[in-house]
């Protein structure tokens, strides 16, 4: 069985069948109308979801099935203490498929281990958010016709943005994909996705401070939010929030099928002037998201008892109750989980959030 929690559980072929199929379901949706029928998606989003959530509703109920779940953590037997793993067996029984939302990063890792039906990582804390990533990947095949080639810029919050990381672990599986990251020394990309994906895999990167220093070469611009939260020094803040925000004299600096994304919501980082450029595709995107989740219901189910899509193999993950992981928003502080590590290069990982071991 096949589940989706991180964009690497998906071989580069299985990649390219979801957004193939996203793009037959825009060109045909009546095809797809009744393709799920009778079947039912669990939504459970332990934190609060907008856009997310509604795509995935609307995607199974044009696909013909029905949804049930929560969208609220307080509304479930969570707030009786539940952990994740018992409610996973139980919605087991109510759902053929579940998308799961989770504050905690590799919740929905943990309701893998444990469920018969196919779980969707729709988002777990700060770590992963691959329908997101499908999402892009089908949004710049449409905006500029392929993947492979491309140099993406990667502007505002790299640090803390999910939606950042899943892309570039799955960019890493085209062809000659350049990487440019846009961000203040208070929110650069985390050193282990540069080491374990983009030094390990041969992705192509620099670093820059300014947007300016960049835009002209660009291919795609992806868009986030620096968050004022996450500058301990306002004035630190008040000096560089301008250099990561994308208005119409910056735009004049890209190249003229460049393509614009930004996995919402925005606050300022976008100015409401680049909205009419017909190179913004950011609410064109948000479309896009629904038709990938069809897809990808539909394949995840279709794949359910097909042996030639199973999970990765992780040979390389081991046991270690003399370790734990200290990084407070993973699932292994929470919950009694099995304490599973991955070990590259000397250095020790947590399964569940990637977070580095200090023994």
């Amino acid at each position: 069985m096949k589940h989706l929690i991180d964009p690497t559980d998906f071989t580069k072929e299985e990649l390219d069948e979801v957004v193939a199929l996203g793009l037959e379901i825009i060109a045909d949706r009546a095809k797809y109308r009744e393709v799920l029928r009778y079947h039912k998606l669990g939504t459970l989003f332990y934190e609060p979801s907008t856009r997310t959530r509604l795509s995935f509703t609307a995607a199974m109920m044009e696909l013909g099935g029905n949804v049930l779940g929560f969208s609220d953590a307080a509304n479930s037997s969570v707030s009786k203490g539940e952990t994740v793993a018992d409610t996973i067996r139980v919605v087991e029984n109510f759902a053929d498929i579940v998308a799961m939302r989770h504050p905690l990063e590799g919740a929905p890792y943990v309701a893998s281990l444990h469920s018969h039906i196919p779980i969707i990582n729709a988002g777990d804390g700060s770590h992963a958010h691959p329908t997101q990533t499908l999402t892009d990947l089908l949004t710049i095949t449409r905006e500029l016709g392929h993947i492979d080639g491309i140099t993406i810029g990667f502007c505002g919050d790299l640090k803390f943005g999910r939606t950042v990381h899943s892309l570039i672990k799955a960019l890493s599986r085209y062809k000659d994909v350049k990487v440019v990251l846009i961000a203040p020394d208070e929110l650069r990309l985390p050193s282990y996705i540069k080491s374990d994906v983009c030094d390990k895999l041969g992705i192509p990167y620099r670093e820059v401070h300014r947007l300016e220093d960049a835009i002209s070469e660009l291919d795609v611009l992806y868009m986030t939010r620096v968050q004022r939260e996450r500058f301990l020094d306002e004035d630190e803040y008040e000096r560089v929030k301008d250099s990561f925000v994308l208005d119409a004299a910056k735009m004049a600096l890209a190249k003229k099928d460049m393509a614009v994304l930004h996995p919402l919501p925005r606050v300022n980082e976008i100015a409401p002037e680049v909205d009419s450029d017909p190179r913004a595709a950011y609410f064109r995107q948000t479309e896009n998201g629904k038709f990938v989740r069809m897809a990808l219901q539909y394949l995840l189910l279709k794949w359910k008892d097909d042996p030639n899509h199973v999970m990765p193999e992780h040979p390389e993950y081991f046991e270690d109750k003399s370790l734990r992981c200290t990084n407070v928003k993973c699932i292994s502080t929470h919950e009694a989980v099995r304490p599973l590590f991955h070990s590259e290069n000397g250095v020790v990982r947590c399964v569940y959030c990637d977070h580095k071991i200090s023994k």
